[in-house]
């Protein structure tokens, strides 16, 4: 950690008038943090497979290339700012029973066979990937850690502490990522960023939309998965979801690709 540096953001925030709105964004940790945050939490996963069954990619090759092709997509359009620090690695759980999807910081992406075998179509589940990414991308994680420590307590650390003492906090929060509910801000920007992702790829800009609305439809027959809070409430998400896309005059038709094809090879 650089601490001149940190000092120096310390010294501005509290110079400038606008300070709530730059803490509410403000992340303590460095993106270096979010790298290897990101790696204890993937070996803690792979420790535990009862948890997390993750399916061998050597088994199961075609899906794997399938869902990477789709990451790729994404991960190219040249607006991902952490396309090359990132590892941008992707797992599939076997659950068909969980309708989940999650990623770590730096980019680890963990999707169920429960939410691709619920999901209609390839756009849906590019909708879903693209607001991961964005998670990641935007270090949503680190900035709820930020709010979640305090600004002076993970900053006291960061200019002073003692190593070992902040290598520990960081190993305790290492634990809890998994569980971290993002903020209505960080879910509505996340879907904002997945329109925009979208929208230089072949699939359906809006297609995160296609998913809140199938929720929707089923009203309580299916609880919502915890990947995507119940904040903002589905039908606002559609809404605003398909109000990006049209101001992003982006391509809203459906891609049609073979995602029954897809569905099946998977056990």
């Amino acid at each position: 950690m650089n601490k001149l540096l940190f000092t120096f953001c310390f010294l501005v925030l509290f110079s400038v008038n606008s300070y709530g709105q730059l803490f509410k964004n403000f992340n303590v940790f460095s993106v270096d943090d979010d790298i290897q945050l990101g790696k204890q939490l993937r070996d803690e996963i792979a420790k535990d497979p009862q948890t997390y069954p993750v399916l061998s990619e050597r088994d199961y090759p075609e899906a794997y290339r399938y869902l990477k092709a789709m990451r790729d997509q994404i991960l190219n359009t040249g607006v991902i700012q952490y396309r090359e620090q990132f590892a941008w690695e992707l797992f599939i759980i076997r659950d068909d029973s969980t309708l989940n999807a999650f990623v770590t910081p730096g980019g680890y992406i963990y999707v169920y066979t429960g939410l691709i075998k619920y999901l209609d179509n390839e756009d849906q589940l590019a909708g879903v990937m693209g607001h991961e990414i964005a998670h990641a991308d935007r270090r949503h994680s680190t900035r709820n850690l930020t709010k979640q420590y305090g600004f002076s307590t993970v900053l006291s650390l960061l200019l002073g502490g003692n190593p070992s003492e902040l290598s520990q906090v960081l190993g305790a929060v290492t634990g809890q990522l998994g569980a971290l509910k993002f903020s209505r801000t960080s879910e509505s920007e996340a879907d904002a960023y997945s329109v925009e992702y979208l929208a230089r790829t072949k699939y359906q800009c809006d297609g995160a939309a296609g998913f809140f609305q199938k929720i929707l439809d089923q009203g309580n027959s299916q609880a919502p998965p915890q990947f995507l809070s119940t904040h903002p409430s589905s039908a606002n998400r559609v809404r605003d979801i398909q109000a990006k896309a049209q101001s992003l005059g982006c391509d809203t038709s459906l891609g049609g690709s073979n995602y029954e094809a897809f569905k099946r090879s998977l056990p």
